[in-house]
């Protein structure tokens, strides 16, 4: 070690940040909403948080979608300030469960096109039916083919 890299390591800038940096996320909350002021109120509570890049408001889905440098717990917190009855989003797509008719899966009240997110709508990855399933799949490469 010479002198310039023990210079370099007494004059090296060190970080005084606390903590660590969140990362970029994609916070989706049920929140029941009525007319413009309520889609307002909400927009406007959660756009007051630091760290959103965009807010997007969906009335007819009752969904709002958050992105940014956040919690998720803190956006849930702030929605629920608003006096709105708020939960995280409990659906997922239809075409990305395997049984969307599973004990509790289907939802009546759900967007079209969603399923409750459960864990009897989705199968385990070595299970054996999936393996077959895959063996004759018109998606798998290396499937067999009998005509």
């Amino acid at each position: 070690m010479g002198y310039l890299d023990h210079v370099s390591d007494l004059c090296s800038v060190t970080s005084t940040r606390k903590g660590k940096r969140k990362n970029l996320e994609t916070v989706e909350i049920k929140v029941k909403m009525d007319c413009d002021g309520c889609e307002r109120k909400v927009k406007n509570a959660v756009s007051s948080l630091s760290g959103v890049r965009s807010v997007d408001v969906n009335r007819k889905q009752s969904r709002v979608t958050v992105k940014g440098y956040v919690k998720p717990k803190k956006v849930l917190k702030k929605v629920q300030s608003t006096g709105k009855k708020a939960e995280m989003w409990p659906y997922v797509p239809y075409n990305l469960t395997y049984y969307p008719y599973a004990p509790q899966a289907y939802d009546k009240k759900a967007p079209s096109g969603y399923v409750k997110n459960v864990p009897q709508a989705f199968h385990t990855p070595n299970s054996p039916t999936e393996r077959f399933d895959n063996l004759f799949s018109d998606e798998n490469p290396n499937a067999c083919s009998i005509m």
